[in-house]
């Protein structure tokens, strides 16, 4: 009995702890954004780094995003139009396509793409440089590392998210028309008729508006996770493992309240 007793007093004990360091990691990362909004003023200083981020999240992830938003397309064209041509519906898969990936599925995956391209890249980075003192190199000349660092990121990834959610739609479109017309008999005319008549300015939108909030979270919580990172090589990878995770778990569960908000109550 007492050796029970003493390992449900541990057991609690470590997720105490880890409750604890998960609220501090959110107020740390909650800071960080909130400075990185206030060096805002500063951007055009930091244009070049800007830029030069938003080219690491586009055109070095253009390759894996084309790929990745052919083949969602043509999965969710595949499963969803065999399961509508039992009702004789295959004819409507145009709509049930447009409106999945405007709503969900063009955002969630241009998000887990640039999750693991580049925000475990942010992770890696920054990490690497607080470990090997960079950081506080910094903070000595009297350099803010979140005005030289983080800002310019959190920037490039806030903007070129929504930016690959289009080219994941467009490309996701292209992909189920090509899978429409092989497997389903589908004429392009027809299809592409059909992916017009759902396409609505609503669901761009909302899917633009929760691209644009991931960027803002993958990139807040990848430099948070950089800056916070000890230990070494070993602190590095543990820092760029718990960015992706966390990064993810965010995606996930902001994801589903902001189509709560705009679609729970057929706003």
């Amino acid at each position: 009995m007492h050796s029970f007793s003493l390992q449900f007093g541990t057991a609690l004990t470590a997720i105490g702890e880890r409750l604890i360091d998960v609220a501090v990691f959110s107020g740390f990362t909650i800071v960080l954004l909130m400075k990185s909004t206030y060096y805002l003023k500063n951007i055009v200083r930091r244009r070049r780094e800007v830029f030069r981020q938003m080219y690491y999240a586009g055109v070095k992830t253009l390759m894996v995003v084309s790929i990745v938003a052919m083949f969602t397309g043509m999965i969710l064209t595949l499963q969803t139009g065999l399961a509508l041509k039992d009702f004789n519906l295959e004819e409507t898969i145009g709509n049930v396509l447009i409106a999945t990936l405007t709503r969900e599925m063009g955002p969630f995956s241009a998000a887990i793409i640039l999750i693991a391209s580049v925000g475990s890249a942010m992770a890696a980075e920054i990490g690497t440089m607080k470990v090997s003192e960079e950081i506080d190199a910094l903070v000595v000349m009297s350099i803010s590392p979140v005005y030289y660092l983080v800002m310019p990121r959190i920037v490039a990834l806030t903007i070129m998210l929504p930016v690959a959610t289009i080219y994941v739609d467009v490309l996701g479109v292209i992909g189920g028309a090509i899978i429409a017309r092989s497997h389903l008999g589908i004429p392009f005319d027809n299809f592409y008729a059909h992916v017009m008549e759902s396409l609505h300015f609503k669901p761009v939108y909302v899917g633009l508006f929760k691209a644009t909030i991931f960027g803002m979270l993958i990139s807040s919580i990848s430099c948070a996770q950089g800056l916070r990172a000890k230990n070494g090589a070993l602190g590095v990878g543990r820092a760029t493992r718990n960015a992706v995770v966390a990064s993810f778990l965010m995606v996930l569960i902001v994801g589903y309240y902001i189509t709560e908000m705009f679609f729970g109550k057929g706003l």
